[in-house]
C-alpha cells in the first residue's frame, strides 16, 4: 500500500486495452491487509486484480477500489513427495515455474501466458492445451483461502464445496482469494516432445483431433482465419507430452537432474511503446497467415521444445498487445458441444466474409467440465480469436456469433469478454441464479463488484448496465477514459 496507507488512483485496462476505467488501487503486502481493504470499500465496492491479463473488464472497478494482489507473493509450503504447493494468490505462474521446474515439478494447468497470478487463474478457472486430458485448474486445487465481507474462510472441493465451486470461475466476485494449494505434476525433464502436422481444412483438422488427441496430454491447433473455399480452416496441429530422459539425444543426457531440468524463461523481445492501429488488416493478416502455415512442417514427430516455446510462445515478446495499436483488440472465445462443430465453421466463414481479420486464432477440444457455476470449459470445441478494433462490421458480427453459440448450447469466456449482451448470460451459464444465491450469502451488501459484473448484471443486487456501444462492440460507460496511458 502507499506509505500513508491510502490508495493510488490509476487508470486500468484489460489486456485488450479497451475499455479503460479509473479506480483507487491498494496493494496489500500481507493477507490481513486484504481484509482491511474489503472492510473499507465504499459503495462502488472492490475487486481483486492480478497481472492484468484478463482481456476485458473483469479486473476493473470504475470509481471503486481495486486490490492489486501482486504484492502478496511467495511459496508458503511445498511437499516434494506429494507435489502439493501452497502459494500466496499474487504469485505468478512464471514465478512458480522458475522455482519448481528445476525440482522436477510443473503446474497442472497453464493458460497461454505464464504472466498470470495463481489467484487470477482460479478466479477464471483457466484451461490449457491439456483440458481434454486434465481439465481446468480448479480440478487440481485442494483448498483455497477466501476473504469475503463476512470474514476469511478456507474452502475446498469437499469442504464448503458450493463456495469453492462458485469461486472457481467466479471472476473474483465471491471475495478475494489470498492463498491456494495446488497439486503439481511431476516431470523428469524441462523439455516437451512435440508432434506437428498440417491440416488441409477444418474437416481434416477436426478428424485428426478426434482420432488422435487421446494419445497426447497437450493438443492445440493454430487455425488460418483468412483462407476461404476448400482451404477454409486449414491449420497447424501441435501435440505433445513432457519428454522423458530417453527422449533426449545422448549428448543432452548429462548427469544430474539439474541438467535435464534447466529452465530459461527470459523474454527475448519487447513490442514498441507505441504502434499505429490498422497494421492488422485483411492484407497483412492474409500474408501473416500464409507465412505461418507455410513455415510449419507438413509432418514432424518427436521434436523437442522448451517449456516457454511450447506453452507460452507469445510471452517471448513483452507487451505484445501493443502490436494492435492504440485502439486495442477484442479477444473472443466460445465453446460449443462436440456435435456443434459446424458453429466453428460458420464463425470462420462469417469472419472472412466481413473482412474481420484474426492472426492469432486457436482451436482446442475440451474434456469434462468442473462443477463450477461460471466455469467456462465444457466438453466440445473451442475457438479463440484476437480481433483488432476497427472493422465497422465487427460489433454486429460478434452479436450474431453469440446467438449461434447460445443456440448450440455453448458459451463465451467471461475472462476475455468486453462486449457480451447481458440478456445472454443466463442462457450461456444456466447455473447463474444458484451462483448469485451463494454470492448473496457471502456478501449480502454487494461489496465485491467489478465493471464486468455491473455490465452483465451478474451480482444479485445489480441491474445490467446498458451503455452505448463502442465501435468494437465493447461497452462505453460514464467512467471510460482513453486507453493510451492505462496500466494493463
Amino acid at each position: 500500500m502507499p506509505a500513508d496507507g491510502g490508495a493510488d488512483r490509476r487508470l486500468l485496462a484489460g489486456w485488450g486495452r479497451t475499455p479503460a476505467t479509473a479506480a483507487d488501487v491498494v496493494t496489500p503486502r500481507r493477507a490481513a491487509e486484504v481484509g482491511t481493504a474489503v472492510a473499507g470499500a465504499d459503495r462502488r465496492g472492490l475487486v481483486a486484480r492480478g497481472l492484468g491479463r484478463s482481456y476485458g473488464d473483469a479486473a476493473q472497478n470504475a470509481g471503486g477500489t481495486v486490490v492489486d494482489m501482486t504484492g502478496l507473493v511467495g511459496l508458503r509450503a511445498f511437499d516434494g513427495d506429494s507435489g502439493l504447493a501452497t502459494v500466496a494468490a499474487g504469485t505468478s505462474i512464471d514465478a512458480l515455474l522458475r522455482a519448481l521446474v528445476p525440482l522436477g515439478w510443473f503446474v497442472p494447468v497453464t493458460p497461454g501466458t505464464r504472466f498470470v497470478t495463481v489467484g487470477g487463474a482460479v478466479a477464471a478457472d483457466v484451461h490449457g492445451k491439456n483440458h481434454h486430458h486434465d481439465g481446468s485448474i480448479a480440478r487440481h486445487v485442494t483448498q483455497l483461502r477466501l476473504d469475503t465481507p463476512l470474514g476469511a474462510r478456507t474452502v475446498a472441493p469437499d469442504r464448503d464445496a458450493d463456495v469453492f465451486w462458485a469461486t472457481a470461475g467466479g471472476m473474483g466476485l465471491t471475495g478475494v482469494v489470498t492463498e491456494v494449494t495446488l497439486r503439481l505434476l511431476a516431470i523428469r525433464t524441462s523439455l516437451v516432445r512435440v508432434d506437428t502436422e498440417r491440416a488441409d481444412d477444418l474437416d481434416d483438422l477436426m478428424a485428426r483431433m478426434v482420432a488422435g488427441d487421446a494419445r497426447y496430454r497437450y493438443s492445440v491447433a493454430w487455425i488460418d482465419c483468412v483462407t476461404r473455399g476448400r482451404s477454409l480452416g486449414r491449420a497447424v496441429l501441435t501435440r505433445g507430452d513432457h519428454a522423458e530422459p530417453d527422449d533426449l539425444p545422448a549428448k543432452r543426457r548429462r548427469p544430474g537432474r539439474g541438467d535435464l531440468l534447466g529452465y530459461d524463461p527470459h523474454v527475448r523481445l519487447a513490442a514498441p511503446g507505441w504502434m499505429p492501429s490498422g497494421l492488422v488488416r485483411p492484407l497483412t493478416a492474409r500474408l501473416l497467415n500464409e507465412a505461418w502455415f507455410r513455415k510449419s512442417p507438413r509432418s514432424r514427430h518427436g521434436e523437442l521444445h522448451s517449456i516457454p516455446s511450447f506453452f507460452h510462445p507469445l510471452d517471448g515478446v513483452r507487451d505484445w498487445n501493443r502490436m494492435y495499436g492504440v485502439r486495442g483488440f477484442v479477444q473472443y472465445q466460445f465453446v460449443v458441444p462436440p456435435a456443434a462443430g459446424e458453429v466453428v465453421r460458420t464463425a470462420l466463414e462469417r469472419l472472412t466474409a466481413a473482412r474481420c481479420p484474426s492472426v492469432l486464432a486457436v482451436v482446442k477440444r475440451f474434456g469434462d467440465a468442473t462443477p463450477g457455476h461460471l466455469s467456462f470449459p465444457r466438453p466440445g470445441w473451442t475457438l479463440a480469436l484476437d480481433l483488432p478494433v476497427g472493422p465497422p462490421a465487427l460489433p454486429g458480427l460478434l452479436d450474431e456469433l453469440d446467438e449461434l453459440v447460445v443456440a448450440a448450447g455453448g458459451r463465451v469466456y467471461l475472462a476475455k469478454d468486453s462486449r457480451l449482451r447481458p440478456e445472454l448470460v443466463a442462457a450461456m451459464y444456466p447455473r447463474l441464479d444458484e451462483w448469485r444465491e451463494i454470492c448473496a450469502r457471502l456478501d449480502p451488501d454487494g461489496v465485491v463488484q467489478s465493471d464486468l459484473s455491473r455490465r452483465l448484471g451478474l451480482r444479485p443486487d445489480a441491474r445490467p448496465e446498458r451503455p452505448r456501444r463502442r465501435r468494437d462492440g465493447s461497452a462505453r460507460g460514464a467512467s471510460v477514459r482513453p486507453v493510451g496511458p492505462a496500466r494493463a
